[in-house]
């Protein structure tokens, strides 16, 4: 399941057992200022490859579903005239085996839920100093004793 809202995007891996689907894994993460500017249509789009990267481990040699609660992503597969951007996701996600389900918004909730959350410390860096002081400099030294006429590595 994948989703995009307008500042984040969420996925989820999950299988159906005795018709029920079981969450395996869930992702989701704040895109970025470029990325906010993208029309609907590519940010769902971004929010399936963001998916596959994520889960490629899981999904590479699997039949897989994709459930998303944008249609046009169904037929966007199959155009050949779309945006350089697009062809070249849809390219990048050629090496899997899936097909695109229409889900209704309902059924979509945790994907949902996780493109509406956003992280307020994605983009802050926490600088910390680089202690280039090291307490054991004598554990890297090689010590000799005994002949000096033996080599090194006997």
């Amino acid at each position: 399941m994948c989703d995009a809202s307008d500042f984040a995007i969420g996925a989820v891996l999950g299988q159906r057992h005795e018709k029920h689907f079981k969450p395996i894994h869930y992702a989701s993460k704040t895109m970025s200022d470029a990325e906010t500017n993208y029309t609907t249509t590519e940010k769902e789009m971004l929010a399936v490859v963001y998916a596959f990267k994520k889960f490629r481990s899981y999904l590479i040699m699997n039949k897989s579903i994709v459930h998303t609660d944008h249609s046009a992503l169904k037929y966007l597969f199959s155009k050949k005239d779309a945006k350089a951007r697009l062809l070249r996701w849809v390219l990048l996600l050629q090496e899997f085996d899936f097909k695109v389900l229409d889900t209704k918004g309902a059924e979509n909730l945790a994907a949902d839920h996780l493109s509406r959350l956003e992280n307020p410390y994605e983009n802050v860096l926490d600088l910390k100093e680089i202690n280039e002081k090291f307490p054991l400099e004598t554990l890297s030294m090689v010590t000799f004793h005994g002949d000096s006429s033996a080599p090194w590595f006997a």
